[in-house]
């Protein structure tokens, strides 16, 4: 959990997680997104794929990304226990 935190501790991660919230996309449709290096938007996704956030599949020469929902989910299970709301 402890990566998941670290991961959603930056605000360019947790954009990117809202991009793929609506649709999966390649490294090169995200950083278009940003005004940053791509290398920068691959740190960024490497950190959000360590912490299982994101998944990937390689599609020819292009990876897509798409949005681990099941992490997701155990994230906000654990904020809802953390408030006692469950």
């Amino acid at each position: 959990m402890n990566k998941v935190f670290k991961a959603l501790s930056d605000p360019t991660r947790r954009k990117i997680l809202e991009y793929l919230r609506d649709s999966d996309m390649s490294a090169g449709e995200i950083s278009e997104k940003f005004d940053i290096s791509k290398p920068s938007i691959s740190h960024h996704l490497n950190i959000l794929k360590n912490a299982e956030l994101v998944l990937w599949e390689k599609e020819g020469q292009n990876i897509i990304y798409s949005l681990n929902t099941t992490v997701v989910q155990e994230v906000m299970k654990w904020f809802l226990d953390f408030r006692g709301e469950s």
